[in-house]
C-alpha cells in the first residue's frame, strides 16, 4: 500500500508549521481541548490535514 501526500496524517511538527505556532500550543490546546481535532496513534498525535484546515478556516 502507497502512502500518498492527500490522505497521510500530520504530526504535531508538521501542524505546527501549518499554523505558525510552537508544538507546546498544540499540546495545551488539546490538554484543554480546544484547537484542531487530533488523535493518538499509538504513543503518537496525529491530525488530520482536513480537520486543522477546517479549524482554520472556523477561527476568525
Amino acid at each position: 500500500m502507497t502512502t500518498t501526500t492527500s490522505n497521510r496524517l500530520w504530526g504535531v511538527e508538521e501542524v505546527s508549521d501549518f499554523l505558525g505556532v510552537p508544538v507546546a500550543t498544540l499540546y495545551v490546546w488539546r490538554h484543554r481541548r480546544q484547537g484542531p481535532k487530533s488523535r493518538r496513534v499509538g504513543r503518537y498525535l496525529r491530525y488530520a490535514p482536513e480537520d486543522v484546515r477546517a479549524w482554520f478556516l472556523e477561527q476568525e
